[in-house]
């Protein structure tokens, strides 16, 4: 299963994280824009953004399970960046990371359809099937109901994916709807626990489910709740660095195996090179050096190899 490949990848490594890709050309080293080939400046854009995510890649494989493209950072820059965005998630396959498209997609039924087939499915083309984007695994917004879900939660059984489906998440205003009460409790238990039976339709040999949920390190008391509460649902945790949230904060989020969560970091890392001034040039090494870091703080908060009963 997709989840166990993760979990995997998370135990050889000893690395609970994910790298946020979320590229954002004025904050970019600035040989990258320079050097960059192209048409139009979404094209020069486009080609900067690849060549950045590529030599992030390159210098991370070894040391993070995974990446997460948020798409959003692609789609401004037009088709050019879409395409930036195909290619990224491609080449991080190719290198071994496991890849979670963050698009945080969610519509009625049919557009569901069309959204799981570009991300996690396939396209019926000319009597062929063919892969779109292909991403292990894709966030999902899960306030349009049921209908709005199942559509994912098929191609994960059929393509053996996965999907993170939004519950708490890390930003400062996500109180104004998902801490309302319904039926006297606040609505992100209400979806925690509908992810939680989504989970379980189908469990790999870890004890989770293709089905995750997003909840953010910047709410510690709540995801102790919810892990408690979602013993089947491998947490996609943000709100780490840049966001305010720390390694004890997210510490929350793992099981007694130290498994049960990946903690992102996105500017943190990609941006390390200009937050401690260094050398532009050095970019990669400057983010494979904060991601090292981040993941001692995380082992050092965990308190025990993961994988191994504390």
């Amino acid at each position: 299963m997709s989840v166990d490949l993760l979990i995997e990848r998370i135990v050889t490594l000893q690395n609970p994280t994910v790298v946020g890709l979320d590229p954002n050309p004025d904050a970019m080293p600035p040989h990258l824009l320079e050097r960059a080939k192209g048409d139009n400046p979404f094209e020069r854009a486009a080609a900067a953004v690849t060549a950045f995510n590529f030599a992030l890649i390159d210098a991370l494989c070894d040391i993070v399970p995974a990446v997460k493209p948020q798409l959003a950072c692609y789609e401004q820059l037009r088709h050019e960046g879409v395409r930036a965005f195909y290619e990224t998630v491609r080449y991080a396959r190719q290198r071994g990371m496991y890849v979670i498209a963050d698009a945080k997609r969610g519509d009625i039924g049919s557009t569901c359809d069309y959204y799981a087939n570009a991300f996690l499915g396939r396209v019926g083309l000319a009597g062929e099937e063919l892969p779109v984007f292909d991403a292990d695994a894709l966030t999902v917004n899960p306030y349009l109901g049921a209908d709005g879900l199942l559509p994912f939660v098929k191609r994960c059984h059929g393509y053996d994916k996965m999907i993170f489906v939004l519950v708490k998440t890390s930003n400062p205003s996500s109180g104004e709807f998902q801490d309302r009460l319904l039926e006297g409790a606040p609505l992100y238990e209400r979806v925690g626990q509908a992810v939680e039976e989504l989970a379980q339709t189908r469990l790999g040999r870890y004890g989770y489910g293709c089905a995750g949920g997003v909840v953010g390190a910047t709410y510690p008391e709540q995801l102790a709740a919810l892990r408690a509460a979602m013993p089947h649902t491998f947490f996609l945790v943000p709100g780490y660095g840049a966001q305010g949230g720390g390694a004890k904060d997210a510490a929350a989020a793992f099981d007694a195996r130290g498994l049960g969560a990946v903690v992102n970091s996105s500017r943190g890392i990609i941006c390390a090179w200009s937050r401690h001034k260094k050398d532009e040039r050095e970019f990669a090494k400057a983010a494979r050096e904060e991601a090292l870091a981040m993941k001692e703080e995380l082992l050092r908060a965990i308190g025990h190899p993961i994988g191994e009963e504390r």
